[in-house]
């Protein structure tokens, strides 16, 4: 279903029934989705201030907050307001219809859920909400330390973070376009046609001249057929498990254990990487998930790609 190389598209479903949850989240993730939940909508607001999802699948009547007022809010938030609504109502509730369009849907299914209807209309809407809000804009607002090439090294565009880094290390002179520099060039080019992240060297460290400033260049996805979306940070020498202690407030321990979540392993490959028995690594996600307020495996490792994305 998820046509994004460099990542897979967020979905955040608000629902306060078990049985949908569990219904959506089993269909979504089957199609390549990563499946953000919030019971209400108090979470669903708390949830978006530090994860932007991709689309928002909305049941109409919660206790508390219900859909409508949730999508308000969400709306009147300008960091997200581009981000598709799709409410979720009874069969028969034709108003609540209505005033899911009012409060600023985009579409609405109808209880008993179809998977298969959900899923096409979600790519519909991924597809128009990315015509009308530009790759640039989306991808700055993931990551502001972004640029493109060509497997040549010919810089596409950049991010204005970017390009303050940049004019440390390109070989071209202000006004002219960018080109990166040679060892980079190299690099880039046996990356050539490779969509897989994992396979080769993901990052390539940059001395600058005169200088004991080092830059680090991230490759992140290939977003064309010869354009490489990559990062560009500033190393400033910080173990990924320092930076997330110190911006998440967890222990050097959970810490670890979460910089290994984001990486994809699984709580056994975790065990051993760390010598913890599996019910250790079960303790500290629990206590993981409580300090940085998440619910699951999903949110946590968003959260976590977020704090170490420079910012």
């Amino acid at each position: 279903m998820m046509h994004s190389v460099e990542r897979r598209d967020i979905v955040l479903v608000v629902d306060d029934s078990p049985e949908t949850l569990s219904l959506l989240t089993d269909a979504l993730e089957a199609a390549g989705a990563t499946v953000l939940v919030a019971v209400e909508g108090a979470n669903a607001l708390a949830l978006v201030e530090r994860i932007t999802p991709d689309v928002i699948l909305m049941d109409a009547v919660m206790p508390g907050m219900d859909g409508f007022e949730t999508c308000r809010r969400l709306k009147s938030n300008k960091a997200i307001a581009h981000v598709p609504v799709i409410f979720m109502t009874g069969l028969s509730e034709t108003e609540q219809i209505v005033k899911g369009l009012e409060a600023g849907g985009v579409d609405y299914v109808t209880k008993p859920i179809s998977p298969f209807e959900l899923i096409a209309r979600i790519r519909v809407h991924l597809a128009n909400a990315r015509q009308t809000h530009s790759a640039r804009a989306a991808l700055d607002a993931s990551g502001r330390f972004l640029l493109s090439a060509t497997a040549e090294g010919r810089v596409l565009w950049s991010t204005p973070q970017a390009t303050a880094l940049l004019t440390a290390i390109t070989v071209s002179p202000p006004g002219d376009a960018f080109l990166l520099p040679e060892p980079v060039r190299r690099w880039l080019a046996g990356r050539r046609g490779d969509g897989a992240p994992g396979s080769g060297r993901e990052a390539i460290d940059l001395p600058v001249e005169a200088s004991t400033r080092r830059l680090r260049l991230s490759y992140v996805g290939q977003i064309g057929p010869d354009e490489l979306l990559l990062r560009i940070v500033e190393d400033d020498g910080l173990a990924p498990e320092q930076v997330l202690k110190a911006k998440l407030n967890l222990t050097l321990r959970e810490a670890e254990v979460l910089m290994w979540l984001a990486r994809g392993k699984a709580n056994r490959d975790i065990g051993e990487i760390l010598g913890l028995s599996p019910r250790t690594v079960n303790k500290h996600l629990e206590q993981i998930y409580s300090k940085i307020g998440v619910e699951n495996r999903a949110a946590a490792t968003a959260l976590a790609v977020t704090a170490l994305t420079p910012r």
